[in-house]
């Protein structure tokens, strides 16, 4: 398994937009986010930290795209 990036959770978001997912709701910090075809899951973004390498891998596995296409949609 290919090791996964730091990134911001903004960018996460970004990148998930790009997938077709959209923000449904903001809790806080957390950016709920839903597809159309019923995935979802929840990024937090939280100014100035690099989101969890564990809750990333989580985030993927959430809504089934691997770490290569979460780079490439970076």
């Amino acid at each position: 398994m290919p090791p996964v990036p730091s990134v911001r959770g903004g960018r996460v978001v970004r990148a998930l937009e790009r997938a077709g997912f959209k923000i449904a709701r903001v809790a806080g910090s957390h950016h709920i986010m839903r597809h159309p075809d019923g995935r979802g899951t929840t990024v937090p973004v939280h100014p100035g930290r690099d989101v969890a390498k564990g809750t990333l891998r989580g985030i993927l596995s959430d809504v089934g795209m691997t770490v290569d296409e979460l780079r490439r949609l970076l």
